[in-house]
């Protein structure tokens, strides 16, 4: 009797990208049946945008003036889109460290599988169901309180196209954070962080009354950067304006760009190598 021996991995770089591709695109498929297996996944993705637009647009928004005007729920639904993009730094570091302390990546290790596939695979996973879900959620949320994209279809698909990117780099860095962690547990305690984050840029409120201290800390956010880019490409109030502007609320779109490329150039290697050192 003969013993089946693994295929040997491909030698060439072309090979290998497809191969990581193929074997990524498996993954991608296991987060979706997750998702059937696990409905309170989706149930409360339909409620927590809800939750946000009742939160923020009715109860805040009846005290916060628009800078130059305006409805407060139109200069409100790019924030929440941006909060939306961030989370999946969260979101894929809980899921990475939940596969670590259960043993799931052992498991993927001792597969005929390329090593990249993995952290590839779930931060596609993450961008393409859990991205795409939430702005579509989103989007619907907005469009039942009265939000409305001004700037035409390509301007509109370009800030959509923006957040997705951004969401992807982001991705990446949760991927890295749940490999270093290693424990749902200890990944749990990182989820409170998120919110601070969010909060502090000009999301929901003008940075105009802040502390000169805050304000210059806010304004460098790229929470603030994605935000204004979506203002000004969707066309709603409170996008920046003015000769004083830092560079990131002057340019937001180069901004999102570049924070997005930083990103990726960082962590898409620290990931691939990080989980490749865990399997030594």
């Amino acid at each position: 009797m003969t013993t089946p021996t693994m295929p040997a991995p491909p030698t060439s770089l072309a090979g290998r990208l497809r191969w990581t591709f193929a074997d990524g695109s498996v993954l991608v498929g296991r987060e979706l049946g997750r998702i059937r297996q696990e409905p309170g996944q989706l149930v409360a993705a339909l409620i927590f945008p809800g939750i946000l637009v009742v939160m923020f647009g009715y109860v805040f928004g009846s005290a916060i003036q628009v800078p130059g005007g305006g409805d407060y729920r139109e200069y409100l639904m790019p924030g929440l889109f941006s909060m939306i993009t961030f989370t999946s730094v969260m979101a894929v570091m809980m899921k990475m460290a939940t596969d670590a302390s259960l043993g799931v990546m052992d498991r993927f290790r001792s597969m005929p599988m390329a090593r990249s596939a993995v952290p590839f695979g779930q931060v596609g996973a993450d961008t393409l169901v859990g991205g795409l879900l939430a702005l579509v959620i989103m989007v619907g949320a907005g469009l039942l309180v009265g939000w409305r994209p001004h700037n035409g279809p390509v301007a509109t698909a370009q800030a959509f196209a923006l957040l997705l990117l951004l969401r992807y780099a982001l991705s990446w860095v949760g991927c890295y954070l749940g490999l270093v962690v290693r424990d749902e547990r200890t990944a749990d305690q990182f989820v409170p962080l998120s919110l601070p984050f969010s909060m502090l840029s000009n999301s929901f409120v003008p940075t105009d009354g802040m502390p000169a201290w805050l304000r210059v800390v806010a304004e460098c956010n790229p929470v603030s950067a994605m935000t204004a880019a979506c203002r000004d490409l969707f066309g709603n109030p409170g996008a920046p304006t003015g000769d004083d502007l830092p560079w990131p609320l002057a340019h937001p779109v180069a901004a999102v760009l570049l924070w997005s490329a930083v990103l990726l150039a960082v962590f898409v290697p620290l990931s691939v190598r990080t989980y490749q050192r865990r399997g030594r």
